[in-house]
């Protein structure tokens, strides 16, 4: 993440540079950390928690998604009539192998059965003024895929990088070592809430970059393209955009 002080229009301030723009983190952040050594100081800025415009989250935040929001690669994710706002969110998925409950996390990479790209597509006003679930689980929003990589051909998934475009530009890229929670810790703390099950999927959480915190804001629309990569031989998730029949 990029980090700068700066001052427009007699106002000063700080903010993350994103794509060719500044995601003012002074607006959102000042009331608590009134400059950016303030903001280093206190550990807020990281990365797309920053972004959303708030603090690290102490806990993992954990929502669910219906079966039928999910399409593969090369299939279209459909942009719902009621907005606009449809946001890609690059992430890397982890899928259970082995069934658990109050997993370690020194046994937890002992339950990945292997790893794939998804694409967390979110509606965003209807995330923000209603709830996350809604948010999260319109039809056919969410890309998975292309295929699932199994944990033997990934020695260390925190060095993998992930990058996601938008009609071929570059919109997100880091490396999964980014990540606030680490692996073992998302499959520990999933497993006190819920058995995990064989093929169960985790979403592993996205970084900076997304459309929402961009100036102006940056929708997929119908027409376009999105794709995540993930290096290691994850391979490319390519979905075409849609609107809503």
């Amino acid at each position: 993440m990029k980090l700068i002080s700066f001052t427009a229009s007699g106002h000063s301030s700080y903010g993350a540079v994103v794509g060719g723009g500044i995601v003012d983190l002074g607006r959102r952040l000042g009331d608590r950390y009134p400059t950016l050594r303030a903001a280093i100081a206190s550990g807020a800025l990281a990365a797309h928690a920053a972004e959303a415009g708030g603090a690290p989250p102490e806990n993992p935040s954990v929502f669910l998604r219906l079966v039928n929001t999910l399409v593969a690669h090369n299939q279209p994710m459909v942009c719902p009539k009621i907005s606009g706002d449809f946001d890609y969110e690059g992430e890397l998925a982890l899928i259970i192998g082995k069934p658990g409950r109050h997993i370690a996390k020194h046994d937890a990479m002992s339950h990945v059965f292997g790893y794939a790209c998804f694409n967390d597509g979110s509606i965003r006003d209807i995330q923000f003024k209603h709830s996350i679930a809604a948010g999260k689980n319109f039809h056919a929003t969410g890309g998975f895929g292309p295929w699932i990589v199994t944990a033997e051909e990934i020695a260390d998934p925190t060095r993998l990088h992930l990058m996601t475009r938008l009609n071929g530009r570059e919109v997100q890229h880091t490396g999964i070592d980014d990540l606030i929670f680490d692996i073992p810790t998302l499959i520990s703390y999933c497993s006190d809430w819920t058995p995990l099950a064989a093929g169960d999927v985790i979403a592993t959480g996205t970084p900076e970059g997304v459309g929402f915190a961009r100036k102006p804001p940056l929708w997929m629309k119908p027409g376009d393209v999105v794709e995540v990569e993930i290096d290691g031989g994850i391979g490319v998730l390519r979905n075409p955009i849609i609107a809503e029949s």
